[in-house]
Parts: structure tokens; sequence; C-alpha cells
């Protein structure tokens, strides 16, 4: 390998936020790294997004101590992701959520992906070590589920795939807040590797018909305020099409791998080189994107093996 991936070489240490986006509702962001979200009911703690290890999960609960001393008893995953859902344990919950086919998407990659993600991330993964092992749910929806949290409710919803074939929301009506997932992203880049682009805008629109006045992301800022909401949504539709868009053509034309890199970065650099983690997703964005403009449907695994063997191939 002629150069190591981005992301190996991304070792600083990032500024945490904790931002109140509604009413005992919070974001726990980190300058592009994997967000989390914190929902307080009458008597107990819902949690969106359980982190890359247990150590990095006990940063998201000393914040949690921080504003309230109620048990957390939800853990609830968008989707299957190792960055995602390995710190799980952490938090001691009694249910942690995920929808039927994001449950199937560990059974099938899990590993695989645990394995590709900590080659190629290893900051994510500090305190490695304390992870018990694949996190699978004690709980999973078809279409939605509803969870109450004394009064409060707490919607849990598939409404299309984009960044996974599993992808759920979470949805708090009395604030009108949603948590995304990797759907939505601030200023940082989308991380398509496992993707749908034919339905992520689509699902774009599902979020949007909410009305949604703050959006917790996937990743980078929380989003207050439905004109900071919208400007979200129509980068990430952008940064997705532009992606999409030019590897298509490539395919069509019956180029490469490497041609279809050379032609969304001609496209996607002038627009999107300063978005946090942009560097570290582009290959996997362009392979993917070139597989489904070829007629590969349903993702492939990444395996570490793969990575490599992609990583060689945009060098040459």
């Amino acid at each position: 390998m002629a150069k190591a991936f981005a992301s190996q070489g991304d070792m600083s240490e990032k500024k945490i936020t904790f931002t109140e986006v509604g009413k005992d509702i919070w974001a726990f962001t980190a300058e592009g790294d994997p967000n989390s979200g914190v929902i307080i009911g009458d008597d107990s703690v819902m949690i969106v997004e359980a982190q890359a290890t247990p150590r990095l999960a006990n940063m998201v609960i000393e914040k949690v101590r921080s504003i309230t001393d109620k048990p957390i008893t939800h853990v609830v995953l968008t989707h299957y992701h190792a960055v995602r859902v390995l710190g799980a344990s952490a938090f001691g919950a009694q249910q942690i959520i995920m929808s039927d086919v994001a449950r199937g998407m560990v059974m099938e990659r899990g590993q695989e992906d645990w394995d590709s993600e900590f080659q190629r991330f290893p900051r994510l993964f500090e305190g490695h070590e304390s992870i018990p092992g694949l996190t699978y749910p004690t709980t999973t929806f078809s279409d939605s589920m509803t969870v109450f949290l004394g009064n409060r409710r707490v919607e849990i919803k598939q409404i299309g795939r984009a960044h996974t074939a599993g992808d759920a929301v979470v949805w708090v009506p009395d604030e009108e807040v949603m948590f995304t997932g990797d759907i939505v992203e601030y200023h940082s880049a989308c991380y398509c590797g496992d993707g749908h682009f034919a339905d992520w805008g689509n699902t774009l629109d599902a979020v949007k018909a909410y009305n949604p006045q703050s959006i917790a992301p996937g990743r980078g800022d929380a989003l207050v305020g439905v004109d900071m909401v919208d400007a979200a949504i129509a980068a990430t539709r952008d940064f997705v099409e532009s992606t999409y868009r030019p590897a298509a053509q490539v395919a069509a034309k019956g180029g490469t791998l490497k041609d279809a890199w050379d032609a969304v970065r001609d496209v996607c650099d002038p627009k999107f080189k300063d978005f946090a983690i942009y560097e570290h997703c582009l290959p996997f964005n362009v392979a993917r994107a070139y597989d489904e403009a070829r007629g590969i449907l349903h993702p492939r695994i990444w395996t570490a093996q793969r990575d490599l063997d992609m990583w060689a191939a945009l060098q040459g």
C-alpha cells in the first residue's frame, strides 16, 4: 500500500460539545466523530448511539451524570456500524434496540465491519480491550416502535434506506427533535461505503416531512432551528448526489474504479474537501457508488483485506 488511509493518521483529540436541542434532549458531538444523543424522561434516560468502545461511552455517561442521576434504561442503535455500537455494554441498559434489518447486518457482517473499522480508524477504538464482543440488540422492530419514558413518548422508525439498509431514526414528538444517525450530517462527509444512493434522497425527504425543529445528526454540530436543519439536509443531499453522479457516468462508459475516483474528486473536492472525515470516507464512497451504478444493489461486505485491495487500486 503506497500510503496509509487518511483515518489512520487522524490521532488528534477532538473537542466535545454537549448541546441541549430540546427540553431534556441533548446531543453529544466531537468535531466529526460519531455523535450520541441523550433523551431524559420522567424517571429514566435513553441513549442514542453507543460509541465505539466502553471507554468512549463513559465520556457520554459523564455528560449524562452532569445533568441527571436518572438510570439509563434504553440504548437505541440507528445502525450496525462498529463505531456506533461496540460501547453499548458501558451503559448497563435494560434494552438495546435496533431494527430487524440492522440486527441481520450484525449477523451477516458485524465482525468483518469491526475488523475493517479497527484497521482504518484506530483512534476511535481507544480502549478496545474493554469491548466484550459484538453488540446484539435485546429488542428489535420491523417498521416502528414506541417507547415511553414515563409520559415522554419516543418513536423509533425506519423511514428509508440511506447510510445502510437498516437505518432508524428517533423522533421525540413533544419537542419535535429527531436523531437521524448518519442519514444526515453537518459539515462532515457522509460515509457511503454501505449506502443506498438511489434511496438516500427519498429518505431525506421523509426526514424533512416531520418538520423537525432540531436534529442531532450522525456527525457534526447539533442542528438547532429550522434554518440549520434545512441547510444540513440540503448539504447532505448535495454530497450524496455529487458522489454518485460522476461515478455512475464512469461506470456507464465502462471505466475503472480509478477513473470513478478521479471523476468524483473533480466534482466533490471543490465543495467538500474541508468537511470532517472527507478523505477518510472518499475511497469507500467511490467504491460503493461505482458498485451500485454497475447493478450491485446489496453492498458488498468490507473486510480488512478488501479495504487494502481497494486502496491499492486507487493508488495506481
